[in-house]
Order: C-alpha cells, then sequence, then structure tokens
C-alpha cells in the first residue's frame, strides 16, 4: 500500500514538472527526498510564483475588464447627470428677494437730504405733481433722478418734449416748453409708504395755494395714489372704486380755487381764475408695475397732444439758450 502511494505521488508530480529526487532504502522502497534548500531552488521558486503572477497580471480577464468598463459608465453617466443637474439648474433664474414694505419714517431720518425746488413760474400751460423726492432724486438735486424712473421717457414718447431731457435738465422746462414741476410733499423719502397722510393733506392745501399763486392752466398729477390723497383731504373719505379715472377730471375738481367769498381772480389772460384744470396720468415710479409700459404711454398721450396744441393756440416760443440757473433767478 506504501508503494502505491508513492507511485501516484511520482506520477501527479512527474504531471506537474520536475520530478524531485528520489532514493531507495535498505529495503528497494523509494523514498522521495525533500529539495535541498538553496539559492538555486528559492530562486527556482521565486521565478515560479513570478511568472504564474505575471501571467495572471498580463493574460487580462473579461470579468474585471467587464467591471471596470460598467463603473467608467457609471462614472461617466454620474458626471453627466450632475453635468446636466447644474446646467438645468443654472437655466432657472435665482428667486428674487421679496421687497420688505416700508412704514412711516419721521422727517430727521432724512435731515441731511435737501428738498427739490419748486419749478414754477406764473400762466404755465401745465405744473407737474409728483408726490415727494427720492432719495437719489434729493441726492442729486434733480427731478426724477432715479434710473428706473420713466418720468422723462414719457414726458418724450407724448410729445410733451421733443427729445428726451435729462433729469439736469428740469429747470428749464418753464423756458422751454412752459411747464413746471412740483411735489405733494417737500421731504425726501425711500418710498410714499414713509409719508403720513397729515402730511399729504397739509401738502393739498400747500398745492392749492402754490397753483393760486402761479396760475397754471392745468396740473397733471403723475400717479393715481397722489389724487387719491388730494381726494381723501377735500372730501373726507377715499374715492371709490367707479369714482376714479385716468385723464382729464370733473371742472369741479380744479385746483387752486379761490376761496369763495373772495373777489374774483383773473388769470393769466384776463379771464376769471376758475383754478388749473386736473389731468390725473400714471406714476412713473419703476416700481408701479401695475399697468404695461404701452398702456401707460396710451394714457399719457392724449394729454402730451393737448399741451402741444395749447402751446401753438398761445403761440410759444422757447427761450433757446437759456440755462437752468437763469431759469431758477
Amino acid at each position: 500500500m506504501s508503494r502505491t502511494r508513492t507511485s501516484k505521488r511520482l506520477a501527479e508530480e512527474a504531471s506537474e514538472g520536475s520530478p524531485p529526487p528520489i532514493s531507495a532504502d535498505d529495503s528497494g522502497t523509494n523514498i522521495i527526498q525533500p529539495p535541498t534548500p538553496s539559492f538555486k531552488d528559492q530562486l527556482t521558486r521565486f521565478q515560479y510564483a513570478s511568472t504564474t503572477t505575471s501571467t495572471t497580471a498580463a493574460s487580462p480577464s473579461p470579468s474585471p475588464l467587464r467591471s471596470a468598463a460598467k463603473r467608467t459608465r457609471t462614472t461617466l453617466a454620474t458626471t453627466t447627470d450632475a453635468t446636466t443637474t447644474i446646467t438645468t439648474s443654472s437655466s432657472f433664474p435665482r428667486p428674487k428677494k421679496k421687497r420688505k414694505p416700508s412704514s412711516y419714517a419721521p422727517p430727521t431720518k432724512y435731515a441731511h437730504l435737501t428738498p427739490l425746488t419748486d419749478i414754477l413760474a406764473p400762466n404755465l400751460i401745465t405744473v407737474f405733481v409728483g408726490t415727494n423726492p427720492g432719495i437719489q432724486t434729493a441726492t442729486a438735486g434733480h427731478a426724477y433722478a432715479h434710473p428706473s424712473n420713466h418720468f422723462w421717457k414719457l414726458l418724450h414718447t407724448s410729445g410733451l418734449t421733443d427729445r428726451r431731457l435729462k433729469p439736469e435738465e428740469d429747470r428749464s422746462l418753464p423756458d422751454l416748453y412752459c411747464m413746471g414741476n412740483t411735489n405733494i410733499v417737500d421731504r425726501p423719502s425711500k418710498d410714499a409708504a414713509e409719508l403720513s397722510k397729515e402730511e399729504t393733506s397739509a401738502g393739498t392745501a400747500n398745492l392749492d395755494a402754490k397753483f393760486l399763486l402761479y396760475k397754471p392752466e392745468s396740473v397733471c398729477i403723475v400717479g393715481k395714489g397722489i389724487w387719491e390723497a388730494i381726494w381723501r383731504y377735500r372730501y373726507g373719505k377715499s374715492l371709490k372704486k367707479g369714482e376714479f379715472r385716468y385723464g382729464w377730471q370733473d371742472e369741479e375738481h380744479n385746483m387752486g380755487k379761490s376761496s369763495e367769498g373772495r373777489e374774483e381772480v383773473l388769470d393769466g389772460e384776463g379771464k376769471v381764475w376758475k383754478g388749473a384744470s386736473v389731468f390725473v396720468t400714471t406714476s412713473t415710479s419703476g416700481l408701479a408695475a401695475s399697468l404695461k409700459p404701452a398702456e401707460k404711454e396710451a394714457i399719457w398721450k392724449p394729454f402730451g397732444e393737448w399741451v402741444q396744441r395749447r402751446r401753438a393756440e398761445r403761440g410759444f416760443v422757447p427761450k433757446i439758450g437759456t440755462t437752468p440757473s437763469e431759469t431758477e433767478e
């Protein structure tokens, strides 16, 4: 039995490579000698192992490559998805920050800003009435100076001026176009919400006094909110929904009329002064977005045509070459 096992082992080793050394004992039985440890044997084992390892590394196995390819595709797909997500998210604008609503601010908050000078002269065809100077307007010292305000643009598109004026040219309005400008409240603020009802009420009385003194043919109310404030002061109640309309108002609402019982006053043409006719137009503020630009222009256009007609009927001739400083004097 020992011989049979030895023969099998020899056969297996012969099939795997070079046979190990064999010796015989006294009884004639073959005995396999273990390999003598030597540098040569170790080197042989090292070379065999190295060859096997490098062969394994050199001979590509299909499975690892397929896994690597799959991993690459996954990575690319992930990258593509990430890029798509970034591109998609960047294609949508960031949500705008909501503007915080303003509330009343005392005059001391903007006491460092100077109120605008009224641009008035006797017997003008019209005087524009704004709410009050904004911060940038007060800083610049010229009417409607904020870049987002459409006042000067609408004056041009409606025919009130023959070109688009710059805010710095505001004081030339009387001499060039027979028009003027003032506000219902003198003091500056960020917006109308920082004003009190008491201020707009007092401002209405001041407007009537100015118009009685300078007697313009008409006044143009630049914004629905201003007319509502004037209405509350005069009639002690708010405008009803059906009572408001843009455009010309009834004669009974004329501004600057003399008080009852006083001696009749004559206007610049020698006629009895019945007050300035009122035309209500849209706000020109960039924040007033309830009407589209085309709708605003449609409301301003009839007033521009009327002013042009009145200039022609009066035979008005612009004083070319007049500087703002000369006009102010």
